[in-house]
């Protein structure tokens, strides 16, 4: 091979290395091209997401129009995106292993008729309403007791003393002198005299069939009942309306309930009741609801009910123990399990299940608990579906992004005096400048009707707006403040006239 030809393929070779070369800066190229077309592409996707509003995210409730520093906390406001999972709305969204395995178990709301019926025990006690008072009707002397005693139980006509009247005695001549003139009028206005003075239709028959004076006369007994008070002693001396004996009828009894204060709106006069006794409890009484007195128990919290029932026979006893039950009307009611609501003191909350793996708190009032379910008065419908388990983890998570639903506030003052500045209420009134500086105020001022202060003098803390407010001690001002805590501080404050 000569020189010439080793030359030519030297030529080719080195074009060929050229051509390669070429060939790999170009693909190195291409490849740099087309990583800053995707990452130039990437960043002006990301620039055009829709962003909803700027939030502090340690207080996620408070949202912002634009970017900057957090009035909250030394951080900057973080952007929400359109299209972050629920960004705008009330619920969350959860898929169904994330629910699986936080445990989570649901709950259809369901509807259910129930009755207000309410089991007490109770005691039964002589009834006070059926009660007779023995007394003398006129000076005398007792001469003989019966065999009676406290406790006794008696019939209506059972003599309890023989009573020496001497008064009476003048009158019984006197009414037998005149019916021995023949006077019918006369006689008629006698007898009416002998039954003015206390005598007994049964006594006057017998001085008037006799034709003679009985100077001793005998009590008896108006009702029957049991004898629960016996006064009358043999040898005293009665005086006229002195108690001798105390009645108490048996033909009713009252059965005496302590009633939970929870369960006192489900109680009414009249209301039927059925009751059994702990020592026959095979037998069913029927009563109604003589009365609730108006008084509660401060120990136990419990309301007074006496229920009046029939005693046939007179076989119940005071001191019997017996069980009542009281029924109320019935009423359709929402019913969900007592484990899917959320009681913080101040409200109720439930998380509602939705389509799409979305869980939704809900306000709702509750009722009674009946069985481990809870009765809801308002917040959900029938055929709903909450949240029975695991959803203090949802109530955190919500909590975080500020879906928890705002508590209802009760409506503001009427008064004129009572302004509201941020939902608390703001007061108004004049005062004099005690005491001064940097943040505290010492006013003497007058009385303020909503809070029913009467005038005088307090120390006050001063809003930061108003801590170089420009007053001096002795300047009359009028000034508006509300409670901060256990403290109160000014917050508006204004030259006035002395």
């Amino acid at each position: 091979m000569n020189s010439k030809t080793i030359k030519k393929n030297l030529t080719h070779i080195a074009a060929g290395l050229l051509i390669l070369a070429l060939g790999a800066a170009g693909g190195v190229w291409w490849t740099k091209r087309s990583s800053n077309m995707g990452s130039a592409v990437s960043e002006s996707a990301k620039s055009e997401r829709k962003v909803l509003y700027w939030f502090d995210p340690m207080k996620p409730d408070a949202k912002f129009d634009k970017p900057g520093p957090s009035p909250f906390m030394d951080m900057q406001l973080v952007p929400r995106y359109a299209d972050e999972g629920g960004a705008d709305t009330a619920a969350l969204t959860i898929s169904t292993r994330a629910s699986q395995s936080l445990g989570m178990r649901v709950a259809t709301v369901g509807q259910q008729d129930i009755s207000s019926t309410v089991e007490v025990a109770g005691t039964l006690q002589l009834s006070e309403r059926d009660v007779s008072i023995v007394q003398a009707r006129t000076s005398g002397f007792v001469e003989r007791v019966y065999t009676r005693a406290p406790g006794d139980v008696i019939t209506a006509g059972s003599p309890l003393a023989d009573v020496i009247n001497p008064e009476w005695v003048g009158a019984q001549q006197e009414f037998l002198a005149v019916k021995a003139m023949g006077d019918a009028a006369l006689t008629r206005a006698a007898r009416q005299r002998l039954a003015l003075q206390g005598m007994s239709p049964a006594l006057i028959q017998r001085v008037e069939e006799g034709n003679r004076t009985l100077p001793v006369s005998t009590i008896t007994a108006p009702t029957s009942g049991v004898l629960t008070e016996l006064m009358v002693r043999q040898g005293m001396s009665l005086s006229p309306g002195m108690t001798l004996a105390r009645i108490t009828g048996l033909g009713t009894v009252w059965l005496e309930l302590a009633v939970p204060q929870a369960q006192a709106s489900n109680l009414a006069i009249g209301q039927m009741v059925e009751a059994r006794l702990t020592a026959a409890s095979e037998t069913t009484l029927k009563g109604k609801v003589a009365s609730v007195l108006a008084e509660t128990n401060p120990d136990t919290r419990t309301l007074r009910v006496r229920i009046e029932l029939p005693n046939p026979g007179q076989r119940l006893r005071a001191g019997m123990l017996a069980t009542a039950i009281l029924h109320g009307p019935s009423e359709s009611v929402l019913l969900v399990p007592s484990d899917a609501v959320i009681r913080t003191g101040k409200r109720a909350l439930v998380y509602l299940a939705e389509d799409g793996g979305q869980f939704k708190p809900v306000e709702v009032q509750i009722g009674a608990e009946r069985d481990g379910q809870l009765v809801i008065r308002q917040g959900l419908s029938a055929g709903q579906k909450v949240v029975a388990s695991g959803q203090f983890l949802l109530d955190s998570e919500a909590s975080m992004r500020g879906l928890i639903p705002p508590t209802n506030m009760p409506s503001e003052s009427m008064n004129p005096s009572v302004t509201s500045m941020d939902k608390v209420p703001v007061y108004e009134t004049r005062g004099v400048i005690e005491e001064l500086d940097a943040s505290n105020i010492k006013l003497r001022h007058e009385a303020v009707p909503a809070l029913k202060w009467p005038a005088m003098t307090m120390d006050f803390k001063r809003a930061k707006e108003l801590q170089s407010s420009g007053f001096k001690v002795g300047d009359t001002v009028q000034f508006q403040f509300k409670a901060v805590g256990d403290e109160y501080e000014v917050v508006t404050l204004k030259g006035a006239k002395p």
